[in-house]
This record gives structure tokens, sequence and C-alpha cells, in this order.
């Protein structure tokens, strides 16, 4: 059982920034639905901040589908992933497509197995010791609801106990 089910997102969709404070991580509930439009939630990352890296990000689980991650690169740019870029017809989803330019295989994308697939920046994480190819692993594997992806990463980062905190309180 997901630890992060039974609280007031059991709907499956909350709003999240995560930052690191020296060794410790501090995860901030930042909506309990995820209905906020792309430019609050990049907001929510607050400025650029060179000598803090690596930066704060924002994540944003939808409908138990899928989920966003928003973060700003080495010059201030904000880096996207999505963890099903199939998902167009969720306006949050769309947008993260559309506006970070990520690229969706509409021939293959609506198939029957309804696996879909990762895009964007899948070294989102690697700053933190999350490389690109366990990431992969996690994001693509069809067993797993967006929260429970969520909830993999954070325990593989360490910040597992802050994210349940946050978003069960």
């Amino acid at each position: 059982m997901s630890a992060l089910e039974g609280g007031p997102t059991a709907s499956g969709s909350f709003a999240v920034r995560v930052a690191r404070e020296g060794a410790r991580w501090r995860v901030e509930l930042l909506a309990d639905d995820a209905g906020d439009e792309l430019p609050v939630l990049e907001r929510a990352l607050g400025e650029f901040d060179r000598a803090a890296w690596p930066p704060p990000f924002v994540v944003v689980v939808d409908s138990r589908l899928y989920f966003v991650v928003l973060r700003h690169g080495p010059e201030g740019m904000v880096r996207a992933l999505i963890s099903d870029a199939t998902m167009l017809e969720w306006v949050l989803a769309a947008e993260v497509v559309e506006r970070y330019g990520i690229g969706v295989d509409t021939d293959g994308a609506f198939d029957d197995d309804e696996s879909g697939w990762p895009g964007g920046d899948m070294d989102v994480f690697a700053d933190d010791g999350l490389p690109a190819e366990e990431l992969r692993t996690i994001v693509t594997a069809d067993d797993l609801w967006a929260e429970e992806m969520v909830e993999r990463i954070a325990a593989r980062l360490g910040f597992a106990d802050e994210l349940a905190a946050a978003v069960t309180a």
C-alpha cells in the first residue's frame, strides 16, 4: 500500500515543492489537487539561484495517471519531465508538452496497451543521484500509478518521509 494513500490526496492529485536544505529535504504542499495552471507552478520554483545547487523542484501528480517535474537548469532555464507524454487530453499535460517542446510520437502514442512513455528531461534528478536510466525504470513501470512513481523517486532520493508528511497532513 502506498504511504500516500488514505490521506486527503487519495484522489492521486497534488503539487509539492521539494528543496534541499543542507543534507535535509523540505517538502511543501502547494495544492492538494493538480488544478493549478503551469505559470503558477513555475512561479512556485522561485527565482533561480546559481549558488543553491541542486535547485528545488516542483512535482505535480495529476489524476493518478501522470506526473510533471519542473526545475531550474544550470542557467536558470526551466527543465521539465512528464512521466507520460501521451496524456494530451489532460490540460496540464498538454500545456507542459507544448510549452517545453516535449516530443510525442502521435503514431504510437495511443496504442491499445496504454503504456505511454516519459518525455522531456530524463536527467532532471541526476544532480541528486538518480541518473536517467534508473529514473526511466521507474517511470516506465506499467504497474505503478503516478503517485507511486513519485513515491519511489522520493525514496530513492531520500525525501519519502517528508513527502508523505506533506501530502497526508
